[in-house]
């Protein structure tokens, strides 16, 4: 049973269709992406902005550009090429090793894309095989918009140049989660009211 102001029922992820008796309405979508969008949208136009000074400051202080906060600050991801989601199909594929990894969806009605997922992984190339929760509420977005009317065009990115060693590229992706909210990350669900899950209810 979907729990009162569910945006996506659980039911999708399992494969099962949304109930014909509860139809999520193109304006409870276009209301959710554009608070997603109001958050987001500032910090693709502030990427890799110079720190700025402080009271009291004459002189900036450089910044560590090691420090995690500092490098999920200057990201745009929008520098990152986007792939198909089923890029892991490809006969060769471009990335290989480390890497982070986020999932994005350009509405045609905002002027700039959505950030749904930042992930990390240690080999690029198998990553996105086999189940995977974030491609689960992906699969119930995509049938939620597809069902009022709206359409998604999801993309993925991928960015390599991170810290091999696990613990640091596991600080640089929260700092990115921190900072970007993506809503498909289990930090940051109960936020947006994402509450689709590919856990057990």
């Amino acid at each position: 049973m979907s729990r009162q102001g569910e945006l996506f029922p659980a039911a999708a992820v399992a494969g099962a269709p949304l109930p014909a008796s509860l139809p999520l309405w193109q304006e409870q979508l276009l209301a959710w992406q554009a608070r997603l969008a109001d958050h987001q949208a500032p910090l693709f136009a502030a990427t890799g902005a110079a720190v700025p000074l402080q009271q009291g400051q004459l002189f900036p202080i450089p910044a560590d550009p090691g420090d995690p906060l500092e490098l999920a600050r200057r990201l745009d991801p929008l520098s990152l090429s986007p792939q198909s989601l089923s890029f892991w199909r490809w006969p060769r594929l471009p990335q290989q090793g480390a890497a982070l990894y986020l999932v994005m969806d350009r509405p045609p009605q905002l002027p700039l894309p959505l950030l749904l997922y930042v992930g990390e992984t240690g080999r690029a190339d198998q990553r996105w095989k086999g189940d995977h929760d974030c491609k689960d509420y992906l699969a119930a977005y995509g049938e939620a918009l597809a069902r009022a009317g709206l359409e998604a065009r999801p993309s993925i990115r991928f960015w390599s140049d991170v810290p091999a060693a696990v613990g640091p590229r596991r600080a640089l992706e929260q700092a990115l989660i921190r900072r970007w909210l993506p809503p498909f990350n289990k930090e940051t669900r109960d936020r947006w009211a994402t509450p689709f899950t590919a856990d057990p209810a």
